[in-house]
């Protein structure tokens, strides 16, 4: 079985409310979060999870925010010895503009998204502007994009699993690595929604659902079942990873 070091490249941020992050916690505490990458090195293919923003922000005061250093994504991939047009294999968290703007690089990639996402892209519902086909286009128009329907593994060693806490179609990808199982939310968190303070724990809340969920209560139960099934477990834009340290390495 082919185990992956998971290298996490910062390719924007986002400034916005913490609430965005943590329901019902946290509304108007100013907060930077960062947009990630995610290089999958080992086996024979070159893989990324998700391809970040397009044209991301690179200033000082927001590299200090997150600890790391943004770059774009044709840099990014550069740190590695990769051009976009190297990359064999994108696998979406789902297809929220800031996790897809870089699909139409990776001419030769094929991705894989849930079905459920692709038709949100399509025909986004008025309330989730984060939404924008057109990022997509090029990619579905050449048949690039792989729609799925149910949990899949890619490869041995890669495994995407439906958890749809922040969207309908949110995919938790799951990678064996030397350190053990890793799984990468396909929910957009931080590590205190995981591992919440003990503020939040004192009202018996395990866990914290994403700022913005599908619904609720499944999303409370989703993040808790995702917590607990990895050895390590990778939240969406936790800026701990920021510092670009590889994940997985035993």
């Amino acid at each position: 079985m082919s185990t992956f070091v998971i290298h996490p490249i910062v390719l924007g941020t986002k400034e916005f409310d913490k609430g965005m992050m943590t329901y019902q916690f946290d509304y108007g505490q100013p907060y930077t979060i960062p947009i990630y990458g995610w290089y999958l090195e080992g086996g024979d293919k070159r893989i990324l999870v998700d391809t970040g923003e397009m044209r991301p922000v690179i200033s000082e005061s927001r590299e200090q925010a997150i600890g790391g250093a943004i770059s774009t994504f044709t840099d990014g991939l550069a740190r590695f010895g990769l051009t976009p047009a190297d990359i064999d294999v994108v696998v979406h968290t789902h297809l929220h503009n800031d996790h897809c703007e870089n699909d139409y690089l990776c001419e030769n990639a094929v991705f894989y998204v849930h079905e459920k996402e692709l038709a949100h892209a399509q025909n986004p519902h008025p309330l989730d502007y984060r939404y924008n086909e057109e990022y997509i286009e090029d990619v579905v128009d050449a048949g690039q994009m792989v729609p799925l329907s149910e949990d899949t593994e890619i490869m041995p060693g890669l495994r995407m699993v439906h958890t749809p806490a922040h969207t309908e179609g949110g995919m938790s990808i799951f990678i064996d690595t030397p350190a053990g199982s890793a799984v990468i939310t396909g929910f957009c968190v931080i590590q205190e929604n995981l591992f919440p303070p003990k503020a939040i724990t004192a009202r018996e809340m395990d866990v914290i659902p994403p700022g913005t969920c599908v619904n609720s209560y499944a999303a409370y139960d989703i993040v808790r079942r995702i917590r607990d099934a990895a050895d390590i477990v990778i939240p969406l834009h936790e800026p701990s990873f920021a510092t670009g340290v590889p994940i997985g390495i035993k």
